[in-house]
């Protein structure tokens, strides 16, 4: 069987090259230009953020789409780098994060390259915090070619069906507002009933509460923390799709702007709805 290559970080926090069957994983490359990055243990605090390149899609278009990814290296932290010469792709703005939750993120923003893109020309995202360069280079070579059944692999789907589509989630448009004020942002995620719950028949099965849909809200970027409050949720369903409409209020501390990120699962596969806020 055709293996493909995988970079993944081992329990005790090293670099450790696996192999995985073609049609099941992509590749992760990370660099540093410190060297190997090291066992530090579990750490709550005090550590980097790894950029990861997460493999590639081809578009209708003719075009590609690289994917990227990251480790904070953090079990509780949350780190911020702004865009510049700390957080750059190629050396510019690609529509990478700012903001950086814990732990592995997979697939967090793609970068568009044209139809006649080399297969040895790379993108490369270069991340700088205390003291430590990162980065993640990413080219068009075929092994990393992306599905959604190696996505859902990646990701750890515990329930992989290969004709499941990621959710289609729409959403608030550009918001302007002035401190204090909060803000009331709304997004509808809809999908196509896959992945079924485990042991269900049938789609009818699924019934109103759209079981397996959900909508998350986070801070994708911005120059201060956001306070969300707990989402309401609308949920709707057929024997064919489901909806889960999601409404939170958002509280700002700091003018500037900011991207909040709404976030539809169907528990295997994402979608992702950014809202531009420009606070005063």
């Amino acid at each position: 069987m055709l293996m493909r290559l995988r970079w993944t970080l081992s329990p005790i926090g090293a670099l450790v090259l696996m192999t995985f069957p073609h049609h099941l994983a992509a590749q992760i490359p990370f660099e540093s230009s410190t060297g190997p990055i090291p066992y530090n243990g579990q750490y709550s605090r005090g550590q980097d953020v790894v950029p990861s390149y997460d493999g590639w899609k081809a578009n209708p278009d003719g075009t590609f789409s690289m994917y990227f990814g990251y480790m904070n290296r953090n079990f509780e932290e949350q780190l911020d780098i702004d865009i510049g010469s700390n957080n750059n792709v190629d050396g510019g703005d690609r529509g990478q994060p700012t903001h950086f939750y814990p732990r592995r993120h997979w697939f967090v923003f793609k970068v568009v390259v044209p139809k006649d893109w080399g297969v040895d020309k790379k993108v490369t995202w270069t991340l700088s915090i205390r003291g430590k360069t990162n980065t993640a280079k990413g080219w068009l070579q075929p092994d990393w070619e992306l599905s959604n059944e190696v996505m859902m692999e990646n990701v750890g789907a515990g329930n992989r069906d290969p004709d499941n589509e990621a959710p289609v989630i729409t959403g608030t448009g550009p918001q302007a507002i002035s401190l204090p004020k909060a803000l009331t942002l709304s997004a509808v995620a809809r999908d196509d009933m896959l992945p079924r719950p485990r042991g269900q028949r049938n789609s009818a099965e699924a019934g109103v509460e759209a079981q397996g849909l959900s909508v998350q809200w986070i801070q994708y970027r911005g120059p201060g923390p956001i306070t969300f409050t707990a989402p309401t949720r609308a949920a709707t369903s057929t024997a064919s799709t489901r909806s889960v409409t999601s409404t939170t209020v958002a509280a700002f501390k700091v003018p500037g702007t900011y991207v909040v990120r709404a976030v539809a699962s169907d528990s295997a596969l994402d979608s992702f709805h950014d809202i531009t806020v420009t606070v005063k």
